[in-house]
């Protein structure tokens, strides 16, 4: 399965001359990823993994010799060599600067985690303007589709003009994508054996391998099993206002050790945060954000579910502006103490720019739409439905069916 970010990396990131740092959740593809990379560029023989016993002996005698050995069997240019979780290494930092600084010019160096890379604080040099730093997300539609990624030209207004110009069904291959992601999730295991037991089970050790190797490897937290009973929670709390007192009331133990576990789980990519927008809006809603899950498949209740997939296909977009330094784009939803609140605001250069409310069957704009318009002066709004037969404009709303308003991103 292509991914974009494989190509985006090829075209866009290895001619700088950078290392790539490549992160995201367990299981969403960057260990395939670094051997698609490895392939295309003739150096299969040059991925090493930290958990890899036998490399992590003969690193201890010679840290580069496996880079000093290599001789390519048909030159083809500058090699690349994948480092598998060497954030493990408790002194990382010092490992990779000194790589780079000497061996550059020889070969490129990809460089991926499954835990934040820049949660792990072990080491004291300095890596910056070596790398650049990207986030792999789980499957969306457009990538599905179309995995070559957006052209080096491409303009976050393109996928506005995109969205505001559709019109009519979207094609048959649109609509079985948008049905296989929301029913399977856009992680790449459970997406292809599409089989509910392999699910299950999938969740099952997915969320083990979080909670006993990388929160374990990451702090020094003893009550476990209270984190998987947290985890449990946030599942069914997806899509609200995250409240940390309920959490500790449910938990039984201390305010300040749920806030700590929530952001564990994020820094792991087990779940992502929607802050409030709060700007100039009247009486409005500051603090508390929304939660959501990154694989969204966890979730039994289909209108959250669906929630929960437009809030991922909105934060790759974002990301993706982040990370390949077009205008940045970010992600908050709007909320007031009368509990108007709009699923969804995205903001240019800090400004608001998309309101987008998510309903899983209504074709009706709610009032808090056009109030915080009003408000915010955003010139597009839009209603994204499961299923549409004709977008269009319903009071200054474009309508506008899922399929088609994922197909339109991006990534």
């Amino acid at each position: 399965m292509e991914r974009s970010l494989k190509n985006l990396l090829l075209r866009d990131h290895f001619p700088q001359d950078k290392m790539a740092f490549v992160v995201g959740p367990r299981q969403v593809g960057k260990t395939t990823l670094s051997k698609m990379l490895l392939k295309e560029r003739k150096s299969a023989d040059l991925y090493r993994n930290w958990d890899d016993l036998g490399w992590r002996r003969s690193f201890a005698r010679d840290p580069y010799g496996f880079i000093d050995a290599y001789r390519p069997k048909i030159s083809t240019g500058k090699p690349l060599a994948a480092l598998d979780e060497i954030h493990k290494f408790p002194r990382w930092k010092r490992y990779l600067k000194g790589l780079w600084d000497t061996r550059h010019n020889a070969i490129d160096i990809l460089v991926t985690g499954s835990g934040r890379l820049d949660v792990y604080q072990r080491g004291g040099d300095s890596l910056l303007g070596r790398y650049h730093q990207y986030r792999l997300h789980p499957l969306s539609i457009r990538e599905l589709l179309d995995p070559d990624g957006p052209s080096k030209e491409y303009e976050v207004q393109q996928t506005v003009n995109r969205l505001t110009t559709a019109t009519g069904k979207p094609p048959i291959r649109v609509g079985n994508a948008f049905e296989s992601l929301l029913t399977w999730g856009g992680f790449p295991e459970p997406f292809l054996k599409k089989d509910k037991k392999q699910l299950r089970l999938w969740h099952r050790e997915r969320r083990e391998l979080i909670v006993r190797q990388d929160l374990r490897d990451l702090t020094r937290i003893q009550l476990l099993s209270h984190v998987e009973e947290l985890m449990e929670l946030l599942v069914d709390r997806c899509g609200n206002v995250l409240s940390h007192n309920s959490l500790r009331e449910d938990l039984q133990v201390a305010l300040d050790s749920v806030r700590l576990w929530v952001d564990y789980l994020r820094r792991l990519y087990f779940l992502f945060l929607v802050r409030p927008y709060a700007g100039t809006i009247a009486r409005a809603l500051r603090r508390e954000p929304k939660v959501y899950l990154w694989d969204w498949s966890e979730i039994e209740n289909p209108g959250v579910r669906f929630e929960n997939m437009v809030a991922s296909h909105l934060l790759k977009w974002c990301h993706f502006t982040q990370d390949w330094g077009h205008q940045p784009l970010d992600l908050h939803f709007v909320r007031d103490k009368e509990k108007r609140e709009v699923d969804f605001l995205i903001t240019q250069n800090k400004r608001p720019w998309l309101l987008i409310e998510a309903k899983l069957s209504s074709l009706e704009p709610g009032p808090a739409i056009h109030h915080f318009g009003r408000q915010l002066g955003v010139e597009h709004k839009f209603l994204v439905v499961a299923e549409s037969d004709k977008p269009g404009l319903t009071k200054d709303v474009h309508v506008i069916d899922a399929p088609t308003f994922f197909y339109s991103l991006p990534v």
